[in-house]
């Protein structure tokens, strides 16, 4: 960062601390009216923090769900914007961007402040995928920051503690050491800051710094996920110092939660780069956490070899067309991209624009029942060749070497006409491409993740999506930060029932395949190139995620929905399974009794889905380019908000 701000970052990260200080960034760092939610009244209010434990935790989800904020307003903003989950997050990126700093440098002090405000998402110790716009190059760049398997794991690594010993690992794979891949998000975002930053790396970690000394009110998501995973996270020594009182009950919202050990950690990585991750005392510190047998843990078989020899990748953004829009989205190891695209082509056969939500208020009104059976027998249908075909593609070719066979126009119009409009299909069968090599694998239940969505004053945006797996990752703590379980997201079983080995099987150094889905769209030239940026989107969700993305795509472009209401509409959709998913937590459905008494829900069973009505955990963001400006909306199902400059 330029001479003279060093302290200024320093004051910015204390305004943070005071409790429920939320202020919006304007134009060169001056303070304004904020813009977290503007009323109908047009008084600047911040949104109310989701309600939380008035839905309880189901094993189908990655985090627990807590609640949901009716009434939302998009926010509109000048040159620049930011969403995150975390409000402390959303405002210290919003701030570098206030400052002159670029996408590039919002997205590190943004991860950096997530991992301490929603560590059971994403952190030091995770991985990360990442949609990259350089408007001055106008180049669409994809960044793989997704952790791999150590150079020690076979193919039944995480089915048994050994050939000998056919035991799962304990305290199950996720809790133990085998679970833990190499992280990747801090390489990648090294890579990325190094080709689009302007701001100094080391001045990118002085918010982050001050908020680890300093520390921050605990939030109600927060509280509520600790108390929901007590009882594994507290085997952890260092993470129950951390989490726990002294008299081991879970901390509650409020307590303040400092961290001196994450702060070390950033000052290392700070002063002498990410080398100081990957290698020397820090690495030392990863490699002695996951193979500890400590607490009764399988301990992994991670080494410093491994941890030196990490690399984040680029790879070919993948673009397709939908309704007069380029989408581009992350290419394979994650499925989001290809799986988002190929369902994008099945329903551009469709008219969607006729079958808009009812009453679309703020909350984005109530789904269409003919809309919701379509955009879910398109996404069997994808989801179908995305479970077949699909996996690290440094040791998994897709069929003919390429995504496009997959998003092959006519292939995908004939999937299209594979769809009943008169009752669904239940489960669907992959595409035949000759004979494969690797069998279908069941869907993985991957996990929770974190989303951040940015546009600088240069015209630069950034969608990049952020995880550590599960809750809290593998429950593993090293100097403050928590480390991943991201290798459960292999297939469990290594093949299929006739042998055939699988394609998302784990192997040594293969990244497991993803759902996350960061997305930017662009508008078409009237000479057919890519036009300007019009939106930026992602998730959270797990292996929903992919759903969640969907239909925040089609209410904007296909409903005419602003951010706001294409997020807070309600979340459904399937993967290739008979069950439908309606989000039970949105005001306009009804799920008790299983939403026998909902009218949407009754429909889709008439047409022959078999509908859960269970809470969703999206954590959508999506920015929208408008006259002077963006429009934001962020997830009222997680506490995160849009802040940018004022107008």
């Amino acid at each position: 960062m330029r001479r003279g701000r060093q302290v200024w970052w320093r004051a910015a990260a204390v305004s943070l601390l005071v409790p429920g200080l939320l202020t919006a960034c304007a134009d060169k760092g001056a303070p304004a009216a904020a813009d977290c939610v503007t009323p109908a009244s047009g008084t600047p209010t911040a949104a109310p923090p989701p309600q939380v434990g008035a839905i309880g935790n189901l094993s189908t989800n990655p985090e627990i769900a807590t609640g949901y904020r009716a009434g939302m307003a998009a926010v509109h903003t000048g040159a620049f914007a930011v969403s995150t989950a975390n409000p402390i997050a959303t405002e210290a990126a919003c701030r570098v961007l206030s400052a002159g700093g670029t996408a590039a440098d919002a997205l590190v002090v943004a991860q950096l402040m997530l991992g301490q405000v929603e560590p059971q998402s994403s952190g030091l110790g995770g991985g990360a995928f990442l949609m990259y716009y350089d408007a001055t190059r106008k180049s669409v760049e994809a960044y793989d920051g997704r952790e791999v398997a150590p150079a020690a794991a076979t193919e039944n690594y995480l089915r048994w503690k050994s050939d000998t010993d056919r035991t799962e690992p304990a305290p199950n794979t996720r809790a133990s050491g085998r679970s833990i891949g190499v992280p990747g998000v801090l390489r990648m975002l090294e890579t990325a800051h190094r080709e689009h930053g302007r701001e100094k790396w080391r001045d990118l970690f002085n918010p982050a710094i001050a908020l680890a000394d300093q520390g921050f009110a605990i939030s109600p998501r927060l509280a509520a996920q600790i108390a929901d995973s007590a009882k594994e996270l507290s085997v952890d020594d260092a993470a129950r110092a951390l989490y726990f009182q002294p008299d081991g009950s879970p901390k509650k919202v409020g307590v303040t939660l400092v961290n001196p050990a994450l702060s070390k950690t950033l000052g290392a990585i700070a002063t002498d780069g990410v080398g100081a991750f990957y290698s020397g005392a820090i690495a030392h510190d990863i490699v002695d956490a996951a193979n500890t047998a400590s607490g009764g843990r399988t301990p992994g078989q991670l080494t410093l070899a491994d941890l030196a020899g990490y690399q984040a990748k680029k790879r070919e953004a993948l673009c397709t067309d939908y309704r007069g829009h380029q989408i581009c989205g992350m290419p394979t190891p994650s499925s989001g991209g290809i799986t988002v695209a190929a369902t994008l082509g099945i329903l551009s056969h469709f008219d969607l624009a006729a079958l808009r939500p009812e009453a679309a208020d703020r909350n984005g009104g109530r789904p269409n029942p003919e809309a919701v059976h379509l955009i879910s027998e398109a996404e069997r249908l994808a989801y179908a060749d995305r479970d077949r075909y699909v996996g690290d593609p440094d040791f998994v070719p897709l069929p003919g070497n390429s995504p496009q066979t997959l998003l092959n126009p006519d292939y995908l119009a004939r999937r299209a006409k594979l769809i009943d409009p008169a009752h669904s299909m239940g489960t669907a069968r992959a595409g035949e491409f000759g004979p494969s090599p690797l069998g279908v694998g069941p869907q993985q239940p991957e996990h929770g993740t974190s989303h951040i969505s940015v546009v600088d004053r240069y015209g630069n945006a950034a969608a990049m999506t952020t995880t550590v797996e599960s809750a809290f990752g593998s429950m593993h703590m090293v100097d403050g930060f928590l480390l991943n379980n991201q290798l459960t997201d292999f297939s469990a079983d290594p093949h299929a029932p006739d042998g055939t080995p699988l394609a998302n099987r784990l192997q040594p150094g293969k990244r497991p395949r993803s759902s996350m889905s960061p997305t930017l769209i662009f508008a078409r030239a009237a000479d057919g190139s890519r036009g300007e940026l019009t939106h930026v989107a992602g998730s959270p969700g797990g292996g929903v995620i992919i759903q969640y993305v969907l239909k925040t795509l089609v209410g904007m472009l296909d409903w005419g929905l602003d951010p706001q209401q294409a997020v807070s509409e309600v979340d459904f959709g399937a993967a290739n399974t008979p069950v439908t998913g309606i989000g039970g937590e949105h005001p306009a459905i009804d799920p008790s009794d299983r939403g026998d008494h909902d009218p949407l829900v009754r429909r889709l069973r008439e047409l022959g889905h078999q509908v859960n009505v269970a809470p969703q955990l999206s954590g959508l963001s999506a920015l929208q380019r408008e006259p002077g400006g963006w429009i934001g909306g962020a997830d009222p199902r997680r506490e995160g908000v849009v802040l940018g400059a004022g107008r």
